[in-house]
């Protein structure tokens, strides 16, 4: 079985989590945007301690999912298309538009990448490989997709109340933008942290 990280690492990464939670709710311009935007972190770090002992995470995706909390969560509290690094990062590069929501959704991908690999290798008998690659990015890119299919659900519930959650900022293509940078994301991690990723299951197994 994956050991996972130590109850001291745990007890700090979810009370990093829990702090950047009440941090931005509490600063939040738009209550109800950050509300719809963290709350796969509120479903999330709950289910992660409740698994804990029956499905351990390995400690580099518990590390990725802290990040992606604070990404999710930070997004949540400026709304996307106002946040001061992406307005940091506009002036810088004389963009025309606040392209953090860009990154996050690279990170979309980045991050559940490595999610979806380690329950595939620990619940069916694929091994590390071409499939496994390719059968989390497919499903990275269908989470993707769901997303946007909430976001086209909110639009028509709430129609201009939902521009704060949409933040396409007047891109007529900002849908297509986000499903791609979230497969460049995912093959990104793949690439990146493969390696990594095979020799924590590898040395958990064998400890």
């Amino acid at each position: 079985m994956v050991r996972g990280v130590g109850r001291t690492e745990g007890i700090l990464l979810a009370g990093s989590v829990l702090v950047v939670l009440v941090a931005t709710g509490i600063q939040a311009r738009s209550p109800g945007t950050w509300l719809m935007e963290v709350v796969w972190v509120l479903i999330g770090l709950p289910l992660v301690v409740a698994l804990r002992k029956r499905f351990p995470l390995t400690r580099l995706l518990c590390w990725l999912l802290v990040l992606h909390a604070i990404v999710l969560c930070y997004g949540g509290q400026y709304t996307y298309a106002e946040t001061p690094a992406g307005e940091w990062v506009q002036g810088w590069l004389g963009t025309q538009r606040n392209n953090y929501d860009r990154f996050a959704h690279v990170v979309q991908g980045f991050v559940p990448a490595i999610a979806v690999r380690e329950v595939l290798l620990r619940r069916t008998p694929l091994r590390p490989g071409a499939w496994v690659a390719f059968l989390t990015v497919c499903v990275c890119v269908t989470i993707a997709a769901g997303f946007e299919f909430v976001e086209w659900l909110s639009a028509l519930v709430a129609g201009a109340g939902a521009d704060d959650f949409l933040g396409t900022q007047g891109d007529v293509w900002d849908t297509q933008w986000d499903m791609f940078l979230c497969l460049c994301g995912a093959v990104l991690s793949l690439l990146i942290w493969c390696r990594v990723h095979d020799r924590q299951l590898r040395d958990d197994r064998a400890g």
